[in-house]
């Protein structure tokens, strides 16, 4: 069972979550043996709900992966809407790449490589929502920068505040992450 939302709850919502295509599934599918840490589907269709329900148009992404949470974001962009995205890994950016074509959103997409401690200023705003899904040591750090880039009413979504119970003191004792990430969440949350 899950510790955080229950297994019951998370298969009913996942019967409930049409929106994806088929590159998403295949996204998802192939990671099931890799165990990149993606976003689940519940949570990228939350994604693609709130930026589409604020009219979204530019998105800043922090933490690319393969591309799998920025298919859902960009796919609630405008045609001439912008994603840009933030990615450590040359190898993993230039398959994001590869999946922002796949479906159909290339023209939409912008996979910046680099630390993302450094890229950041060279960033311009304002953005309507943020996504902050990179090193939870960094999630501290860039805060300030990142609200900085949001327009007046914009949205800042960080992944991973509850790591999974590890930041409720006694709630779970299966150390699955680092104490280092899980100070570093708690303290992005008391900020």
């Amino acid at each position: 069972m899950g510790l955080i939302v229950p297994d019951a709850v998370e298969g009913y919502l996942a019967t409930l979550n049409r929106g994806s295509d088929d590159v998403l599934n295949r996204i998802a599918r192939d990671n099931e043996s890799r165990g990149l840490p993606l976003v689940d589907a519940e949570v990228g269709a939350l994604l693609r709900v709130l930026a589409t329900a604020i009219g979204a148009r530019r998105i800043l992404e922090i933490g690319t992966a393969i591309g799998y949470s920025g298919i859902w974001l960009a796919g609630a962009l405008p045609p001439d809407g912008m994603l840009i995205t933030l990615e450590l890994d040359e190898t993993r950016a230039r398959e994001a790449r590869e999946n922002f074509g796949r479906a159909g959103l290339a023209d939409r997409t912008s996979v910046i490589v680099g630390d993302a401690q450094l890229k950041i200023s060279k960033v311009a705003g304002p953005f309507d929502v943020i996504f902050q899904d990179g090193a939870k040591q960094l999630y501290v750090p860039l805060l300030d920068r990142l609200v900085a880039l949001l327009r007046p009413r914009g949205l800042l979504i960080t992944d991973n505040v509850l790591w999974d119970g590890k930041v409720v003191p006694r709630f779970s004792a299966d150390p699955d992450h680092t104490p280092e990430e899980t100070r570093a969440i708690a303290e992005y949350n008391e900020r």
